[in-house]
This record gives structure tokens, C-alpha cells and sequence, in this order.
């Protein structure tokens, strides 16, 4: 079943997946993007997904999917097992950020994330307010939030040159909208494509 609607984050996404290639989408959800890429690219895709619900309705899709918590890792695949492997909007919840971008570049050559952008202009509002921001990417309060490892645009190049990765692209939204003028304080979310780096030659 191929999804009526796909967000723009997630064409945009699939706009930087090879056709015919090998993907991993970590934290699946309902199985969109995989369907998506399956009825339009023809990729060989996999998906791990923990919740139940989500698992279900993305094997409905025709999506193949591992009932597996990311916090555990990737033992279960292959070095390069992938050409592209995403993470979508999940990057924020993990509680081992590192460990999980370096899994994901050890089981494909790409790697995709995307996450909320604490650097949104109205965030630092409402902070001076007092308050924990509320937005539409993030929309849960204080103590009920997921989402324990908030970055900016630029907190996420740095850690990635720290871990050797070669960013190639970048997509900003607010919303349904890309954001392409000062995306740093006017979008709400990030995507980066980035390519996983060099392996050293075994002495």
C-alpha cells in the first residue's frame, strides 16, 4: 500500500537515495519513507521499529521491518550492509547520540538524520520568558518530552566533524515550507545527508 501523503522532509530525503539501492530506515515508524522509496525508486529497503502499532501498520505497507530498540544497536547488520541508512527525527531521543551515528556509518557508506532545530528564533523567546519552548517540532512539555539531546545546526556540524563525517547535503524546513534564508534561526527542522568516513587500512 503506498502512502497517499509524504511529508516534504520526507521527499526531500528520497530525493538524495540512489534508485535501486540498499536502505536502512532506523525508527521506521509506519513504514512511509520505505514504501515511498520502494514504489518510486525501487530500493531494497529494511526498517527497525520498536513500537508495536507502528510495526504492523509499516508490514501492511509491504515494508520489511525488525522489531528492534535502537538504543541496543546495529550488531544485527553487516559492515556496509547499506548504501544509505536514515534516521529521521529520532536523533534527538537516543540516549548514546554518538554511538548511533557511528553504527550508522559503519553499516552503510550514507547516512541521513534529521531533528528539531533548537536554534528556532522563538525557542530562545521562550527561554527568556522562563519557559521550555513549545513548538510544532517539539511539542511536548518539560517533563513529558522524548526528546533529551536538543541541538542547533551548528552543534551538529561540529559533532560531526568530531566524528569524521563529510556532510554533503543540507535541507531546512518550517513545516510544509524549505527554509533557505538564515535557516539557523528561522527553521524548525534539519536534515543532513553526510558520507561516513575514509576506513584506515588494517596494518
Amino acid at each position: 500500500m503506498a502512502p497517499k501523503h509524504v511529508r516534504p522532509d520526507l521527499k526531500r530525503i528520497a530525493s538524495w537515495i540512489d534508485p535501486e539501492s540498499r536502505v536502512l530506515d532506523l525508527g521506521c515508524g509506519d513504514g512511509t519513507l520505505l514504501a515511498y522509496l520502494q514504489n518510486n525508486k525501487n530500493v531494497v529497503g529494511a526498517g527497525v521499529e520498536l513500537n508495536d502499532e507502528q510495526v504492523i501498520a509499516a508490514v501492511r505497507r509491504g515494508v520489511q521491518v525488525i522489531q528492534q530498540n535502537l538504543e541496543e544497536g546495529l550488531a544485527m547488520f553487516d559492515d556496509k550492509q547499506f548504501d544509505t541508512v536514515v534516521l529521521s527525527r529520532t536523533l534527538q531521543s537516543m540516549h548514546n547520540t554518538e554511538h548511533i551515528l557511528r553504527e550508522m556509518t559503519r553499516v552503510a557508506r550514507y547516512g541521513i538524520v534529521s531533528f528539531p532545530n533548537f536554534g528556532y528564533w522563538p525557542h530562545g523567546w521562550s527561554i527568556l520568558r522562563g519557559r521550555m519552548p513549545v513548538t510544532g517540532e517539539m511539542p511536548y512539555q518539560w517533563f513529558d518530552t522524548p526528546n533529551i539531546h536538543l541541538c542547533t545546526l551548528k552543534d551538529f556540524e561540529d559533532l560531526a566533524a568530531a566524528l569524521q563525517l563529510r556532510i554533503t547535503h543540507l535541507a531546512t524546513f518550517n513545516g510544509n515550507k524549505e527554509v533557505k534564508l538564515f535557516p539557523g534561526w528561522r527553521s524548525t527542522l534539519a536534515v543532513y545527508r553526510f558520507e561516513s568516513p575514509p576506513v584506515s587500512p588494517q596494518s
